[in-house]
Parts: structure tokens; sequence; C-alpha cells
């Protein structure tokens, strides 16, 4: 390789460098170092933090995270879905669809304290929703503190992952081309064959894969749930948190690593079958 080539290679790479300073500093960095510490204990390598993942209280925390994951990736996924075929259905240049969208890009991003206070404040011990029907109906809403349980989390992260899977699953139903509906039914197909030998087909990776994104997105959420649960280590990244504010946890110290790198491969393998789907979708959809 001469080296006006590579002058020229290096040129057109530049522009990368902030991105690539980036992703090294907040993504590479604090990898690497959950992956080393996770297996080095007192500069010696040492399974024993890796071993600690599989005692009762980490798979307990594992098993709850999976559940609240999947759960909301189910709900949000099938809701979400016949949300953006509704929306997909409406005219393009329609008030209402344009204003759905915008909520949905708002609501999707919406977490963290400002999330769970709203559900505090409107279903919670004291909410003005709680209040109301324990004073108008007897009954009390809030129940046996459900909320600020596993329960409580997934109708809270329901929340946004229904917006969310508009967003992602928005573009595989605007990929569908009216000239294939139109062939169909030219060649005497109903609607519902239309859809079952056609649309689903054509949308099921795209679906799996949203599925998948809406799993890795409950998996790796932390603000919301920390606000809401003030006690206790029902998930992951609250047993994170207990770890890393805890001297000595399971008895031993440095935990959070290991649990940290649980989170990692977790969601690696569910991002890389997102990928896969994401890839078989993209040859339609060109």
């Amino acid at each position: 390789m001469s080296d006006r080539v590579l002058f020229r290679r290096l040129r057109d790479a530049l522009p990368l460098l902030p991105f690539l300073t980036v992703v090294t500093v907040f993504l590479i960095v604090p990898t690497a170092t959950v992956v080393v510490m996770a297996f080095f204990a007192d500069g010696s390598f040492s399974l024993d933090r890796i071993a600690a993942l599989f005692t009762g209280t980490a798979l307990s925390a594992l098993l709850k995270s999976v559940v609240l994951s999947a759960t909301t990736a189910v709900i949000g996924a099938v809701l979400g879905a016949v949300l953006a075929w509704l929306i997909v259905s409406s005219p393009a240049e329609s008030m209402v669809r344009r204003a759905v969208l915008a909520l949905c890009s708002v609501l999707a991003q919406f977490g963290g304290v400002a999330l769970a206070f709203a559900f505090l404040a409107t279903i919670g011990l004291n909410g003005v929703l709680t209040l109301w029907v324990q004073q108008h109906l007897g009954w009390n809403l809030a129940g046996s503190g459900w909320l600020y349980g596993l329960a409580g989390l997934i109708l809270v992260y329901t929340y946004f992952q229904i917006p969310l899977m508009v967003i992602v699953f928005l573009p595989a139903l605007e990929g569908l081309r009216v000239q294939w509906r139109e062939a169909a039914v030219s060649l005497g197909a109903s609607r519902w064959q239309y859809l079952r030998e056609v649309a689903v087909p054509l949308l099921s990776p795209a679906f799996l894969g949203s599925a998948l994104l809406l799993f890795a997105n409950a998996f790796a959420a932390y603000a919301t749930a920390a606000a809401l649960v003030s006690q206790g280590s029902p998930i992951v990244p609250l047993l994170i948190r207990t770890a890393l504010t805890s001297e000595v946890v399971l008895g031993q110290s440095g935990f959070a690593y290991a649990l940290a790198l649980e989170m990692i491969v977790v969601v690696a393998v569910v991002m890389i079958a997102y990928n896969a789907l994401v890839r078989r979708t993209a040859r339609w959809l060109r």
C-alpha cells in the first residue's frame, strides 16, 4: 500500500475519531473493566464472583428480570404493533397520525424518576386515583403495595414499551407495498389469505426483532425501578445497586462486576439475535 493511499484512508477516517473516542471511553473501557474485574479478585484470577451468580439471591433476581423483560416485551410488542398498524392505516397527512407519532416519540423516552413519580402520584398508596376510588367505591386500588413489586414494574415498564414498539416497528409496516396486496387480490386471494401468506411472513422477522429490542430495553432499565422500589432487590439492576452500596454482599466484595457481566452477556445475545432478524427484514425493505 502506497503512502498516498494510506494517507487518504486516514484522512477519510478522521471524522470518525470523535465517535471512536466516545465509544472507547463510554463503552469499550467500561465493558473491559467489568469483564476483567469479574474474574480477578485482589489481583489474582478467581471464579468466586462468577460462582456467586448461581446462588439463590442472584438466580432469583435474574429470573425476575427475565420475567419482567419478557412480559413487558410481549405486551408492548403486541399492543405497539396494533397501534402502529392503526397509524399506518390513517392518511399520511392526518393530524391525528402526526400527533400520535410525536406523542410516541416523547413517551418512549419518558422514564426514570419522572415516570415512577407519575405512577406513585396516580395509583400509589396515597395517589390521586387511589384516594378517589377508595372514597367513592370503597376499594383500595393500591392493594397490598403491588405497585412497589414485580407487578408494579411490569405495569410501569409497559408504559414506555408500547410507544417504543410503535417507533421501531412502524418502518416495517410502511415497507409493505400496496402493489403486493393488489397482486394477491388479482390472483384471487382474500384479505385473510393476503395477511396469512404475505404480510405476516414478511413482518414476522421485524416483529420478533422489535420484541427482542424491547426485552433488552427492559432488562437494562434501572432508574425507573430504583425510584419505584426503595427496598429489596427484585431484579438484577437493583441487585447491582445493593452490591455497590454494601460493603459485603453474599460474603464477598465486587459482586457487582459479576452481575454486570451477566447483564452484558444477556443483552449481547439478545442484540445479536435482533441484528440477525433486522438483516432479514432489510432484504424486502429495499
